[in-house]
């Protein structure tokens, strides 16, 4: 897995660092891209209910216009999607960072995800690093939890892993949305120099995400903000 000197890396054995945004100097943000996958999506996969949790047309766009872009993946959309994960890793301007490895929550009453015991929660973080590191890459000490859920407990579970927790500041609200235009003004209306924003890249639950990241792009140029990995807004680079 990712080693002590890999961004977002902090020092073993201390409460897991949880940061919202970057420095509020300069014109820099992270856009960063949530991969969720649970038993339930993937029983989904297999009966046909959906077509795919996997939003090319995000990455295509992000290519196309050279954007830097940090994806939060867990280990099961990892495993359900590994060539989309090679493309990810093969871009020098995309980071990897911690998602989970299965979506769970790791705290009581996280928007109806099942809970995993305190004693699991170190566990299933490391299994998540071992799952993405093959894939080499831009890859970070970053984390990111389920619905942003978590408190002391699982802080300090994560402690002997040296991890940074990311939250964010800009909530895109693109999770089962049914129209683009309120997820730019989402962004829009809530980004800074510094900020970290939050969407996802999972298709059939976020399928209005392509079609706002146009908009989005064109207001932070229009703000003069520019995209960067999240390792350089953190750092204020």
């Amino acid at each position: 897995m990712p080693g002590a000197t890999a961004p977002g890396a902090t020092r073993v054995g201390s409460r897991a660092l949880v940061v919202d945004h970057g420095p509020r100097t300069g014109d820099k943000v992270a856009l960063t891209f949530d991969a969720d996958m649970t038993d339930g999506m993937l029983a989904s996969l297999r009966a046909g209910r959906v077509k795919s949790y996997a939003n090319l047309r995000i990455l295509d766009l992000l290519e196309r216009e050279r954007v830097p872009a940090t994806f939060f993946l867990t280990g099961k959309w990892v495993q359900r999607y590994p060539d989309v994960t090679r493309r990810i890793a093969g871009n020098p301007r995309f980071e990897l960072a911690n998602h989970t490895y299965g979506h769970a929550a790791f705290t009581d009453d996280c928007y109806d995800l099942p809970r995993l015991p305190v004693d699991k929660l170190a566990d299933d973080v490391a299994r998540t690093f071992a799952v993405i590191e093959p894939y080499g890459g831009r890859q970070t000490r970053y984390f990111r939890f389920p619905g942003l859920c978590h408190d002391a407990a699982a802080l300090d579970a994560l402690a002997p892993l040296g991890v940074t927790v990311v939250d964010g500041d800009v909530v895109s609200g693109d999770p089962f949305a049914t129209a683009w235009k309120p997820l730019v003004r989402a962004v829009l209306d809530h980004v800074r120099p510094g900020s970290v924003v939050i969407m996802h890249v999972t298709e059939a639950n976020a399928a209005m995400t392509d079609e706002a990241l146009p908009h989005i792009l064109a207001g932070l140029r229009e703000r003069d903000l520019v995209p960067a990995p999240l390792s350089e807004v953190l750092a204020g680079d």
